[in-house]
């Protein structure tokens, strides 16, 4: 529809007579190609219109998108035609401008627009330009090669990272599994210390209560018979004199004084520091295991990792 209402000169940029490429407006509602305005525009204060020469307001103008539609859809029209007869003098195309990359008719070949430019004959221009399209063809098809290769280790690489985290997630729970059981077994072995040493000492003091019991009852007895003979009669109480100063030798057992309590400092004395050191000397020499042998099977380390994936990727 568009070749039959509009004609090439409909969509010509007043700058390089060709098909408008990404139109841009002026502000004063004259199009030109984007590309041409800025030729136009390079090294000058004021940026004029070349047709008006009207004053643009805007050094960088927007896009036409409306002109820009309508020359793809004319563009994609010409080409769908595909009769071989130029557009503008319908005489047949025979030859191809090597400068302006466009097939032309004779007519356009002595046309101003063309003088100076080079021409050589659409069946050779279709080779050439061919064997340039294959070559670049083939650089673009090893280009995606590479592209599927490089995906696919980088694929791989972020399977690697993903599985070396789970493997490193496992081990540090392992890890801190086993020190929480080291500090249990720490806790449980010092706590059940402290029940022996209260066992103990609670069964010494148990005894010496008992026995203090019993001396409690024997020198109440003596007590309470000395005050008896301390009432007796003169002679009564000569009679029983040694008897009852034997009785009032009273001489204290010393096993049975009060023992000294639990020493807290025994228990809690660098309580962190010697768990933190038993704690280095039982599972120093595990960790340093850990580190050489315990790398996933199969799987190679980070930081060699990385290297490897750098030269695959790039090298």
């Amino acid at each position: 529809m568009a070749s039959r209402s509009f004609s090439k000169e409909d969509f010509s940029c007043p700058v390089c007579c060709d098909i408008f490429i990404n139109p841009v407006l002026l502000s004063c509602s004259h199009s030109f190609c984007s590309s041409c305005i800025q030729r136009v525009w390079e090294n000058k204060t004021l940026k004029e219109c070349p047709v008006c020469r009207e004053t643009s307001l805007n050094d960088r103008p927007p896009v036409n998108l409306a002109l820009k539609n309508l020359c793809e859809s004319f563009q994609q029209e010409r080409q769908r035609s595909g009769s071989g007869v130029c557009s503008v003098h319908n005489e047949t195309i025979k030859l191809f401008c090597v400068d302006d990359q466009q097939p032309v008719c004779v007519v356009c070949r002595d046309s101003r627009k063309h003088t100076d430019h080079r021409f050589c004959p659409v069946d050779e221009a279709v080779a050439d330009n061919k064997e340039i399209l294959k070559a670049s063809l083939e650089r673009l098809q090893e280009e995606l090669r590479r592209s599927v290769t490089r995906e696919q280790k980088l694929c791989k690489t972020a399977g690697d990272i993903k599985f070396h985290t789970q493997c490193i997630e496992t081990q540090i729970k392992e890890e801190f599994k086993e020190l929480r059981q080291f500090l249990d077994d720490e806790e449980a072995a010092r706590i059940t210390a402290l029940r022996e040493e209260e066992e103990k000492r609670s069964q010494m003091m148990k005894e010496k209560i008992e026995e203090t019991s019993k001396q409690i009852s024997s020198l109440t007895i003596t007590i309470r018979d000395i005050e008896e003979q301390m009432k007796a009669e003169d002679v009564s109480f000569l009679q029983n004199l040694k008897a009852t100063l034997q009785r009032a030798q009273y001489i204290p057992d010393p096993d049975l004084s009060p023992s000294v309590p639990i020493d807290f400092t025994n228990h809690l004395t660098n309580l962190k520091l010697n768990v933190l050191q038993k704690m280095k000397d039982k599972v120093g020499k595990h960790d340093l295991y850990n580190v050489v042998y315990s790398r996933p099977p199969g799987r190679v380390s980070a930081p060699h990792r990385s290297r490897t994936v750098d030269s695959d990727l790039y090298g």
